[in-house]
């Protein structure tokens, strides 16, 4: 046990350090920074390229219509998010879940926007009906499920998560932990590659398909995780349905327009119905529990 302890101090003493200086309030307004400058430079690049003002191969990155900028915008927003995601996997379960739902949330905003891209400058919606019920479908999905989320998190609220204190938690904390930063490895490794796939010339890969696919697999390891710390069937329930919420997101994300929509709703709709559940028959507190010896 002595060196697994030796690993869990470890991960804990790299992890946190890093979680420290990415929610930092200074990390958070520079990051912002960048993207307003991001922002700005790529509509003077599409505008130099409409202009015949860019040659050589950085030219033939850069497109010409000016509605991309908003989607390399929102694609920024999204690797930040997805960021943020890593680093509250160590929290509980139900909190990384309600994060995801804002990543996916923010998917279906890109999504709008990418469509936008197919319009026409000046805009206009002759030809492009099809571009508009996508817009419509995406932006309205997303506001669903951001109403949807602030139902589940009013309903975790009083979800009993895990051990309360104790080395038990700190042991259980720091093997999320490492779960994490083995994420955050997988995340620089899939991102630079996907720049280098970019700037040779290459067809990139869809990053964030890609990186939710390989979220799959981390979120069945967080359920094995807190199975070997809460073995009751109730746990293991819910976090087993959680991971199943995030399945179906990830289902969503390859899913084609409007279908997308609706898995990402019942996603949304499936979590806040498994909490609402749990709390009411399976929590420390619900007065149902003595009538069913749940222990």
């Amino acid at each position: 046990m002595q060196p697994m302890i030796k690993i869990y101090h470890g991960a804990t003493y790299v992890f946190d350090p890093l979680h420290h200086f990415w929610e930092h309030d200074r990390t958070q307004r520079f990051v912002a920074g960048v993207l307003v400058f991001v922002f700005l430079f790529a509509l003077v690049a599409i505008e130099l390229k409409r202009q015949g003002l860019l040659s050589g191969h950085f030219a033939e990155l850069v497109p010409t219509n000016h509605y991309m900028a908003i989607n390399l915008a929102f694609t920024l927003v999204l690797i930040l998010e997805v960021v943020s995601l890593i680093f509250t996997l160590p929290c509980s379960i139900s909190k990384a879940v309600g994060k995801q739902f804002e990543i996916l949330a923010l998917i279906l905003l890109r999504s709008a926007f990418k469509a936008l891209s197919e319009f026409p400058e000046p805009i206009t919606i002759t030809g492009h009906e099809q571009e508009l019920w996508i817009i419509l479908t995406d932006g309205g999905g997303a506001i669903v499920i951001f109403a949807l989320l602030g139902v589940y998190k009013v309903l975790r609220r009083s979800l009993d998560e895990t051990i309360t204190r104790g080395p038990t938690l700190f042991r259980f904390v720091a093997a999320k932990k490492i779960i994490a930063l083995a994420m955050l490895v997988i995340f620089l490794f899939m991102g630079a590659k996907n720049i280098s796939l970019f700037f040779s010339g290459n067809e990139p890969f869809n990053f964030f398909q890609s990186f939710y696919t390989v979220l799959i697999f981390s979120d069945i390891m967080l359920v094995l995780t807190a199975q070997r710390y809460l073995p009751s069937f109730r746990a293991v329930f819910r976090n087993s349905g959680f991971a199943l919420a995030t399945l179906l997101i990830r289902l969503a994300l390859t899913a084609p327009p409007f279908y997308n929509v609706a898995i990402g709703t019942g996603a949304a709709l499936f979590a806040c119905a498994l909490t609402l559940v749990y709390n009411t028959f399976y929590s420390r507190n619900s007065k149902y529990r003595r009538y069913r010896g749940v222990k």
